[in-house]
Formats: structure tokens, C-alpha cells, sequence
């Protein structure tokens, strides 16, 4: 199935600004604020990533915006309205929330877990059913496979994805996500976070996000929310800014060393070109394979199983071992890539393969084309001397003002006295 290049067709409502207002937690018993005086303005639209030390208060921040604990003092506006005083309930209705291992319900379906909102908002049976069907289809899991299976018969990535589905399916204008991919295994995760980046850019929610994953700051967010202590915000920007001039010390230690590798998280496998490559049916005849092989450029091609997802890298020499049967041939694709991956994690794919390419697939796994690791590296090369030039340039700018600053003290100096430029020194 080819990617979807639109909004789904119930999805009208795109995303909501929010503004914080002084925004203030005390919990009785401490004398010291939570969260202490917060001031933010999030566009309509716009990624925002918490990020920030255990205990700064990022996730009692997300969780006041929909009441989920309610603010001491100061305002919360989403778009035209102030929700401060709301009934909190109404509120959660319009709002979605994702959180760390899903947060499913055990006792019911798949369908029954993301038809919850829209029951409980009044939608009628019909609306809900194809909501479902939709909401499943959006997040990459087939209505027919997964509908009436309950969250203990999914895997972590499958009941994570149904976890945004339900946060979704009121259509709300925003979404709170809190760590919502922390419990999965890298691999995992790395796939919903581009599954996150694909729905972004059909949806375009408002999307407020925590993570303590600097990394994943950098991959999934417009702008980053770099908070200290009490949520106060230390530097509040968009990744290139805070990866090539962070504000200070404390920023740069989330940053981290290799801030120009880190940047390989800005730019997606989408925007360097995906090319063609070879490839064969699992039922295909051996002979046609062989055909293929020997009359193509390549001394290898890529066998895809029965649903065009990619199954084994298959060379000339594997046909040797073939005897008849394709399946005991070649070599297990280690790893896939998203068009919305990031250049970073396309080069991990390539180096953990040890084979100098990655397949790239669709949202159902299909498979779209390769990545290649001369065009990873001309791209990392790139990144380098961008970053050598910026520093040569920022050198050459502080050494202009060292001089300028020498100059205008040389001149006071001798302005200040006498004759012999002594201040104080007389005739």
C-alpha cells in the first residue's frame, strides 16, 4: 500500500496554540514550588519537547495543561480559550494524552480502548466503527488483524501505537505525550518516533512531548524546552539553534559531545534521495532470479516476502546454495529504514548490516527503495564542514571584537592623562 500524502478525512481539526501563564505548582507540605512561574507560548501546530533532568518538573508541567494535576496558580489558554477554570473532564475530552507503556485498558478490545473518547463525547455507533477502522489504519495496523485483539496478545511497539490511536481518535486539537516510548527496545522505538514525524506531517497537531532523551529532542521536535529545576526554562529554541549555540554550561551538558553527529538528527532519509534497487518474489522461479541477477548492474538484489517487505539480501553467490528453494538463500535483512528516519539512525541500519546500504520501507513495511552509505557520508562530510566553517567564522568574529576591545582601551589610555598619556601626569 503506497503512502498516505493527505489528511485522513475526519481529521479536520488541525492543531491549537497553547499559552502558559505564570503557570505555578505547590504541594502542601513543601515550601518550595514544584513548578515555579512558567511562561510559554506553544504555536498552533508545533512540536514542543520537554526536555530536562529527573524531577525538574517537565511531566507536572505536561500534566497541568489538562488538568490531570491541577496548577496552583497562574493560566492555561488553548487557543481562543482560558481552560484554567473548565470543568477538567470536558477538558481531557479535548485534549489527547499518550503515556509510557501505552496506558492501555487490559479488559477490553483494541477497538474498544480507542473508541473510548469518541463513546464517551457521544459520537454515534457508525461514526465510532469507521473511526476505529481509521485511527488503526493511520498507526499502521491492519483493522482486520487487530481489532478485536486485547493489549496482552500485542507486542510493546503494537499497544503503543493503539496508545496514540485512542489518544487521537476525538480528533483532539492537542496531544500530551509523556515518555511515551521510554518502555519500548531501541529498535522499537526508533520506528514509533518515526511513525510520531509521519502522522506530524499528515495531522499537524499541537504536540507536547517529554522525554529525558536529548536525542530524541533533536529527532522529534520544532523547538526544544531545555528546563532546570521548578521547570524554569534554560534555553528554549529550535534543535539547530541549541545544538550550535547553546545558552550555557547547563544546556551544553544535555547537548553532549558530538554535537555535529547529533545533527545527522535534523535531516531525514526523505530529503536525500531514496534510489531504485533490484528485487525479486519470495514465490518468484529460481530461474528468473537468476536472470535478473546476471543481467543487471548489481551482483545482488533484494528478496521481498509475499506482502513486498523485505525479507533477505540475495546475492549471486547465494544461487549457488539455492537448490531449488529461495527461502534457504542469502542473507536476513537486519534492519529497515523509514522515509522519516533520520539520517542517524539510516546510518546505524547501514553500519550494523556491514553491507553499505539500508532498505527503506512504507507504513505498512513495504518496500520503497535503498539508502546507501556514499550518500550517508557525503551527507556527514557536509554536516563537518559546515560546522568547521561556522567555527572558523565565530573564531574570526571574537578575535575582531578582542581587537576592537584593545584598540578602544589603547585609545582611553592615552586620551585619560598628559603629555605622556599617564593619567594624572602634568605638564
Amino acid at each position: 500500500m503506497p503512502e498516505s500524502t493527505g489528511k485522513p478525512k475526519s481529521a479536520a481539526a488541525s492543531g491549537a496554540s497553547i499559552q502558559l501563564e505564570n503557570l505555578t505548582k505547590v504541594y502542601p507540605g513543601n515550601p518550595n514550588p514544584a513548578v515555579d512561574n512558567v511562561n510559554m507560548e506553544i504555536k498552533a501546530g508545533e512540536t514542543v519537547i520537554f526536555v530536562g533532568p529527573s524531577g525538574c518538573g517537565k511531566s507536572t508541567t505536561l500534566k497541568m495543561i489538562n488538568r490531570l494535576i491541577e496548577p496552583t496558580s497562574g493560566r492555561i489558554r488553548i487557543g481562543d480559550e482560558d481552560v484554567t477554570g473548565i470543568d477538567p473532564v470536558r477538558l481531557r475530552r479535548k485534549v489527547g494524552y499518550a503515556i509510557q507503556a501505552s496506558g492501555l485498558f487490559p479488559h477490553m478490545t483494541v477497538a474498544q480502548n480507542i473508541a473510548l473518547v469518541p463513546k464517551m463525547t457521544g459520537w454515534s455507533r457508525s461514526r465510532i466503527a469507521g473511526r476505529v477502522e481509521e485511527m488503526l489504519d493511520l498507526v499502521g495496523l491492519d483493522p482486520g488483524e487487530f481489532h478485536d485483539r486485547y493489549p496482552r496478545q500485542l507486542s510493546g511497539g503494537q499497544q503503543q501505537r493503539v496508545g496514540v490511536a485512542r489518544a487521537l481518535a476525538a480528533d483532539p486539537p492537542v496531544l500530551l505525550m509523556d515518555e511515551p516510548f521510554g518502555a519500548v527496545d531501541p529498535i522499537t522505538r526508533d520506528h514509533l518516533q518515526d511513525e510520531l514525524i509521519r502522522l506530524q506531517h499528515e495531522l499537524h497537531k499541537t504536540i507536547c512531548f517529554v522525554t529525558h532523551d536529548f536525542d530524541e529532542a533533536i529527532k522529534l521536535g520544532d523547538r526544544i524546552a531545555v528546563l532546570r529545576e521548578r521547570s524554569h526554562i534554560a534555553q528554549f529554541d529550535t534543535p539547530e539553534a541549541i545544538l550550535t549555540n547553546p545558552a550555557d554550561d547547563f544546556v551544553s551538558g544535555f547537548v553532549g559531545a558530538g554535537a555535529a553527529l547529533k545533527r545527522l538528527n535534523l535531516t531525514r532519509v526523505r530529503d536525500v534521495g531514496v534510489v531504485d534497487f533490484p528485487t525479486a518474489g519470495i514465490d518468484d522461479p529460481l530461474q528468473s532470479v537468476f536472470d535478473l541477477l546476471g543481467s543487471g548492474a548489481h551482483n545482488e538484489l533484494l528478496l521481498l516476502d509475499r506482502n513486498r517487505r523485505p525479507y533477505k539480501w540475495l546475492r549471486r553467490s547465494d544461487l549457488a546454495r539455492a537448490k531449488g528453494s529461495l527461502a534457504r538463500a542469502g542473507t536476513l535483512v537486519a534492519d529497515t529504514v523509514t522515509r522519516d528516519a533520520t539520517l542517524r539512525d539510516a546510518l546505524e541500519a547501514v553500519l550494523t548490516d556491514n553491507a553499505g546500504r539500508v532498505a527503506v520501507t512504507g507504513r505498512r513495511g513495504e518496500f520503497i527503495g535503498v539508502v546507501d552509505m556514499e550518500t550517508l557520508m557525503n551527507n556527514v562530510h557536509e554536516l563537518l564542514e559546515a560546522d568547521r566553517l561556522e567555527a572558523a567564522d565565530q573564531q574570526h568574529r571574537l578575535q575582531e571584537q578582542h581587537s576592537r576591545r584593545t584598540q578602544q582601551e589603547q585609545e582611553g589610555l592615552g586620551g585619560a592623562g598628559g603629555p605622556e598619556g599617564v593619567p594624572g601626569s602634568r605638564a
